[in-house]
């Protein structure tokens, strides 16, 4: 009896083995395709993240990128696993959850690298905490290709390329929209009767706003010299003024930088643009659109029937809720717009290449467009907006 007992205990634990012993394979979801949605690409991205395995046999490229949630990465991704599709490698993609885990980033590096990629696609969140890395990398001949904001002042030889939104092009094209709705107030302006252009800043040490205020202020400048010669000067900032020719003003450009990249900071600084009663403003990114925003009501105050500020013209960067639902109303004009897909779709692409030892360019511009509330629905604008 107690033999048979032992005998069917034995079976038990055998039959329990055998039905725990190999796990289920869970087929992963095919890559969505350029026209495909956004939300299709993150759940492509959620059944391969950068701790799974590449098994493919593939070259196998590690994404790294400032966040992952937000709707700008995911477009990001959506190119990215596009470009990855097209040139048959294999890709993970990952993020810390907020632009300020510059600790999760390395790690997250640091667990990509373990696996011996083929190349790196970068978008450091702080270059120096991963110096280390970048060093490794060279020491074993790992390409990396930055995107996005790259990797400022990376060890010497560590980035292959770039793949970024050339932010003084950008800043550029909204001076050029702006100046086309203020060109008639720039030719009545007279040094008895000056006018006011404001660029509103965060601040003056990140490379991509320092870039996009530049690339306004200079091509304001250029625009509203040719209209006024002599009689422009730009105020505000050392790393941006310069006098008018003539030693009287027509037209001043007034660069505002916030004290801080708080929305408190950003609301103060736009208060004070507005002081002057300027005829345009442009914001240059999401903390000086939220400010200016702040400064008006809830944008309320920019109506262009009944708002207190109704007359100014106001430009913004990138997208958000805010900054949608600005436009939507006409309080803003419109704003410019990165465009991620191709930010992820080139930094691919430019990896792929120098796996197979073309030559790339340093920095590949990913473009940029400029939307209103009459295009900012139109398909290729609206696939590059998010919320």
């Amino acid at each position: 009896m107690k033999k048979a007992l032992l005998m069917l205990l034995a079976l038990v634990m055998v039959l329990s083995l055998a039905a725990c012993g190999t796990p289920a394979t869970t087929e992963k979801s095919s890559a969505p395709a350029a026209t495909e949605s956004i939300a299709a690409a993150s759940e492509s991205a959620s059944v391969a993240p950068a701790s799974e395995e590449p098994s493919s046999g593939k070259p196998y490229i590690a994404v790294i990128s400032k966040g992952f949630q937000h709707k700008f990465w995911q477009t990001v991704l959506s190119g990215a696993q596009a470009a990855a599709d097209k040139y048959g490698v294999d890709m993970t993609f990952d993020g810390p959850p907020s632009e300020s885990d510059i600790s999760v980033q390395v790690d997250m590096v640091n667990a990509a690298l373990a696996k011996n990629p083929a190349a790196l696609c970068l978008a450091a969140l702080d270059t120096e905490s991963l110096n280390e890395q970048l060093n490794t990398c060279i020491e074993k001949g790992i390409p990396v290709v930055g995107f996005d904001s790259g990797v400022p002042n990376a060890p010497e030889g560590s980035i292959v390329s770039t793949a970024s939104t050339d932010n003084e092009a950008a800043g550029a094209l909204a001076a050029e929209q702006m100046y086309d709705k203020v060109k008639d107030a720039i030719a009545a302006a007279t040094k008895d009767a000056p006018v006011v252009l404001s660029v509103i800043s965060q601040d003056a040490t990140s490379a991509s706003i320092t870039g996009r205020t530049t690339g306004f202020v200079n091509k304001i400048f250029e625009l509203c010299d040719a209209a006024k010669s002599g009689l422009v000067a730009v105020t505000g900032h050392d790393k941006w003024n310069k006098a008018s020719t003539s030693g009287d003003v027509a037209v001043e450009i007034l660069v505002s930088i916030a004290a801080s990249t708080s929305v408190t900071d950003c609301q103060t600084a736009a208060q004070a643009v507005l002081q002057r009663e300027p005829v345009g403003v442009f914001c240059t990114n999401s903390g000086s659109v939220d400010g200016m925003l702040a400064a008006t009501a809830d944008g309320s105050d920019l109506d262009r029937t009944s708002g207190k500020y109704k007359n100014i013209i106001v430009v913004g960067f990138d997208s958000g809720a805010t900054l949608l639902n600005a436009i939507k109303n006409k309080w803003f004009d419109g704003a410019v717009t990165q465009d991620p897909y191709m930010i992820g779709y080139d930094a691919i692409e430019l990896a792929v290449k120098t796996l197979n030892k073309e030559k790339v360019d340093t920095v590949v511009d990913t473009g940029c467009k400029y939307y209103t509330v009459d295009n900012m629905d139109d398909p290729d604008i609206a696939a590059l907006l998010y919320e």
